[in-house]
């Protein structure tokens, strides 16, 4: 037994911890939970817990449906809003085949292998992600609309709100539970918060996401209101992005610095942007997976904002230009270890876990094919006409689900970093909700046509 073990056990006697969650996520990036006793740990480390793979979204068919989950000791932490004695812990899972080998239907392990690819040409793969949500007073159900907390706007603070208690008492959550939070603040919308967490490899922060999501929902339901991650739930305002930072490293070296270069950026850092341009569309249905991610990147709310309110629509990067796909922050002189990109497609809807995978499977294809980056926009890219647009080589995201799966499914890129279990599953799932929203009568036409027509 190693020594993450052995601390996961003592620490299991000492704080009298009697449940353990051991966590895992589906294809589409549902947590999955299963509770064992102190007791039966010790073989879970060794072993693993049996269950029905069948029977999760993605995992395997029927007459294949023995799998292994494996508790991960490193991601052993105690749940603090499950602190009275006795006390409940969770830990994240591999899970595996009934041979001991990894299961490609694991979205931890897609991760983890795009992650060893990155390894073995150098480098290790940073994130830090800007989580957008909304806390809303009640879910809609029998028509109802849904009703934000509050009416605040960008970094409105409202003293004594809801909104600002939640986050007080939510971002004491996350650091008991060992995620260091950077900024937290207001956003744009009513009722809509920004969390950004601190940088992290991107395996740990696709955990600390699947964290994050469970912790807000459960401090929000504390203070008897819902917090919600569909992209976008009100037609006039915007929707909830999850701008992600990243950066590749060597070692303790930025492999995105280079002193003098423009904008600071190496070499490596342009091929790794240009293979996120090349391949953006392919991977957009994994940043972006399900039909209502589409009003956010082109729902509109008002001309001013841009299309979904600063989510990118267009294929293009630039440099500190919110309207750009790729945005490159400003350098900071001194500061060399923090240059870094910005993708802005992402929404809070993702997993994680494929997501950054998809990212970074991109990114490095730019590096060792050798992509050249094209020039990057100064305008706002709203703002131009579509001819101007043409001019540029500009292209833009897929407008619907539809169009991410078409280009998704003609993906070699695609389909090596998924792997064809985890790629062929989800292509089926996402073209089967495409099929039930196609056939779906809206409010919206009911109010429009019924009367008239």
């Amino acid at each position: 037994m190693d020594r993450q073990q052995e601390f996961v056990l003592r620490t299991l006697e000492e704080r009298d911890i009697r449940f353990i969650r051991l966590w895992f996520t589906d294809v589409l990036g549902f947590l999955k939970s299963v509770a064992v006793a102190p007791a039966e740990l010790e073989g879970a480390f060794a072993e693993g817990i049996g269950f029905d793979g069948s029977a999760i979204q993605g995992f395997a068919r029927v007459y294949e449906a023995d799998m292994i989950a494996k508790p991960d000791p490193a991601t052993f932490q105690v749940l603090p809003w499950r602190a009275e004695s006795p006390g409940t812990a969770r830990m994240f899972c591999d899970i595996l085949m009934p041979d001991g080998t990894p299961s490609f239907a694991d979205p931890r392990y897609v991760l983890k292998r795009a992650l060893g690819k990155a390894a073995d040409l150098g480098f290790t793969f940073y994130t830090h992600p800007e989580i957008e949500f909304f806390l809303l007073k009640n879910l809609p159900e029998d028509g109802t609309e849904p009703e934000p907390v509050d009416a605040g706007g960008y970094f409105d603070h409202t003293p004594h709100s809801a909104a600002h208690d939640f986050r007080r008492n939510a971002i004491m959550m996350l650091e008991a539970m060992g995620i260091s939070v950077e900024f937290s603040h207001h956003e744009g919308a009513p009722g809509q918060q920004e969390i950004d967490l601190r940088y992290a490899d991107a395996l740990t922060t696709a955990d600390n996401i699947m964290t994050f999501r469970l912790v807000m929902k459960e401090v929000a339901l504390e203070q008897g209101v819902w917090a919600s991650f569909m992209p976008k739930p009100f037609t006039e305002h915007p929707g909830s992005g999850m701008h992600t930072h990243m950066s590749l490293f060597e070692g303790d070296r930025n492999a995105f610095y280079e002193p003098g270069a423009e904008y600071q950026l190496s070499k490596v850092a342009r091929a790794f942007i240009a293979g996120l341009l090349r391949h953006a569309a392919e991977i957009t249905a994994v940043t972006n997976q399900f039909v209502n991610s589409y009003k956010r990147l082109w729902g509109g709310v008002g001309a001013s904002a841009g299309a979904g309110g600063e989510a990118p629509s267009y294929i293009c990067w630039g440099h500190n230009n919110r309207s750009a796909l790729v945005r490159v922050p400003m350098y900071k002189p001194q500061k060399g270890h923090s240059t870094r990109i910005e993708f802005r497609s992402v929404d809070t809807a993702a997993n994680p876990y494929l997501a950054f995978a998809a990212i970074l499977g991109a990114g490095l294809k730019g590096i060792e094919e050798g992509y050249e980056l094209p020039p990057g926009a100064e305008d706002d890219v709203w703002a131009l006409t579509p001819a101007e647009r043409r001019a540029l080589g500009i292209k833009p995201l897929p407008q619907s689900l539809d169009e991410a799966i078409a280009a998704m499914e003609q993906s070699e890129l695609m389909a090596d970093v998924l792997g064809e279990h985890v790629f062929d599953f989800f292509l089926r799932n996402k073209r089967a909700e495409w099929e039930e929203y196609r056939r779906h009568v809206t409010e919206y036409e009911r109010k429009r046509y019924i009367a008239v027509l």
